[in-house]
């Protein structure tokens, strides 16, 4: 009896998980297709590979320390005549990136090691001669920060796309290469990816740096202005233009800048004195405190704000600014949404490259649904067919184990929230067919009993014993198969190995523990029992 009910309790969780508590048929199919959740290929959708340009972070990581450099050993007296690093370009030339420290009395050596070693692990000092030296960063700390950087980027990303209020993106990296840096965004329903592309390549790498100098009418006019040869560690950027009227603007910023993005914490959009739209950001507490040295120090000089390699707004420091401030000067009240939304979203720590785009329309998905739907139902009524006429009654024990297989399948990725893909169709396809696989197993040793000249109730006892190592024999070798399939497999792999294993989760429990109540509670009582219908 206990057994029983437990049957129908799990039964009944099952499914309440398929179809919650509906109120009218229309309720019922609102919520069957709310819980079981559809794919990409099912569903239709967009479906982006991104690359991560993860050269940008291990240059913005050398940035900083290149401004850490120069103020400890500003604190320290040390002197140097320059600290620089070179650009590597691509992904490939990231572990060539290396900070020159140029200049440095030999007197002096001691204390540059020192600062090394107890602040920069990460990094290897080389000495080149009694004045110069260069810093590369360790193979090990490298491939940890390409990493973090991909795994920021994923973040990032999804942050990005739940603003816009996509239902159900996948983000996650995509293939397994070790010089290629590769996301995978899948946005089910939404044929024109326009928008999220446009979000989504949008770095928003925020800079609040130094001005040098400015402004001037164009570039080359900064150029000239310095003797055609850009100071070392500076970079021309240009303001917008608040309207069309207004001329170019360029400044010459410092490239190694006060805070970045990764130091924002909160922003909004809000409106300033003069009803005029801004952003006001917050910064985290060691940014706040690194921007509150530099402006107490810089008071009367000028910050820019640079966004994306463009400067959106110039101020000059009045006073001494901590943990919160503002960007002001924006056109409208999307442009202060939208960037409030950039910086609260973080920064990409690198750029993306778009490597693939595609789009699947949901015709293409409900014509693999109907194909999917349809091979499934043929599939099930051969087997019901055969099942019935080969083993006669007890074929409807098969049938009902079969069907209840399904239900605790569908409830499970239910509960779970696992996506159905249509490789996940073809798992529940083979699960069938497992399922049917274990009950024949246990039929023919019911049969062997039988035929060895043993009772009924004895040979349905040891039919089920004796099948059951068998059975989880030929499980376990598909579980395991299956749990390769997942760790090296892409997402529809992934998703056919995770759907096969549910279904042979819940094959054991019907196909031994369902089906062995079933055959007792139709034996009981009937003792003296001669013949099975099997």
């Amino acid at each position: 009896m206990s057994r029983s009910i437990f049957i129908v309790i799990v039964i009944l969780i099952a499914v309440f998980g398929i179809i919650g508590f509906p109120t009218s048929v229309s309720a019922l199919v609102r919520n069957v297709k709310s819980n079981i959740r559809l794919g990409l290929d099912l569903r239709g959708g967009s479906y982006l590979v991104l690359e991560v340009q993860v050269q940008d972070a291990v240059k913005g990581d050398a940035d900083q320390v290149i401004e850490q450099l120069k103020d400890t050993f500003r604190k320290q007296n040390v002197s140097y005549a320059s600290i620089d690093r070179n650009d590597p370009q691509t992904v490939e030339q990231a572990g060539n990136l290396q900070i020159d420290i140029k200049g440095v009395p030999a007197a002096a050596a001691n204390s540059v090691r020192s600062v090394i070693s107890d602040g920069y692990g990460d990094w290897v000092l080389t000495s080149v001669n009694s004045t110069d030296y260069y810093l590369r960063m360790k193979p090990s700390a490298l491939e940890q920060l390409k990493k973090d950087t991909v795994d920021r980027s994923i973040q990032t990303i999804s942050n990005r796309i739940n603003n816009l209020g996509v239902t159900e993106p996948t983000v996650q990296q995509y293939g397994s290469s070790s010089d290629k840096y590769e996301i995978l965004v899948q946005l089910p329903s939404v044929d024109d990816p326009q928008e999220v592309r446009n979000m989504i390549g949008t770095v928003a790498n925020l800079q609040i740096t130094e001005v040098k100098d400015g402004p001037y009418p164009s570039r080359e006019a900064g150029m000239a202005q310095h003797g055609g040869v850009r100071p070392l560690n500076t970079e021309f950027y240009k303001l917008l233009p608040r309207s069309a009227n207004e001329g170019e603007q360029w400044f010459l910023c410092s490239r190694l800048p006060v805070i970045t993005g990764r130091d924002m914490r909160n922003a909004r959009a809000g409106q300033g004195d003069l009803r005029k739209w801004e952003t006001n950001f917050t910064l985290s507490p060691d940014g706040g405190k690194r921007f509150a040295t530099f402006t107490e120090a810089n008071i009367g000089n000028k910050l820019a704000v640079v966004l994306d390699k463009q400067i959106v707004s110039v101020a000059t420091i009045e006073s001494r600014i901590e943990d919160q401030g503002r960007i002001t000067g924006l056109g409208s009240e999307q442009e202060a949404v939208d960037l409030a939304n950039y910086l609260k979203s973080g920064s990409l720590p690198a750029g993306v490259v778009y490597t693939h785009t595609n789009t699947i329309g949901p015709s293409l998905g409900a014509d693999s649904i109907h194909a999917g739907l349809m091979a499934g139902v043929a599939g099930l009524a051969a087997v019901v067919f055969v099942m019935l006429v080969y083993y006669r009654r007890s074929g409807v024990n098969a049938v009902l184990a079969l069907f209840l297989n399904t239900i605790l399948l569908l409830a499970a990725l239910s509960y779970f929230h696992a996506v159905l893909t249509l490789p996940g169709i073809a798992g529940v396809i083979l699960t069938v067919g497992m399922a049917v696989d274990s009950n024949v197993l246990i039929f023919e040793r019911i049969r062997e009993e039988l035929r060895a000249g043993k009772a009924v109730i004895a040979a349905v006892d040891n039919g089920f014993n004796k099948a059951w190592w068998t059975i989880v024999d030929t499980h376990v070798t598909t579980v395991v198969s299956c749990a390769f399939l997942f760790l090296f497999g892409e997402g529809p792999v992934r998703g056919f190995a995770v759907t096969l294993v549910i279904g042979l989760i819940a094959n054991v429990f019907t196909a031994v523990f369902i089906s062995r109540t079933i055959f007792e509670y139709e034996l009981s009582g009937r003792r003296g029992m001669q013949e099975l219908s099997i």
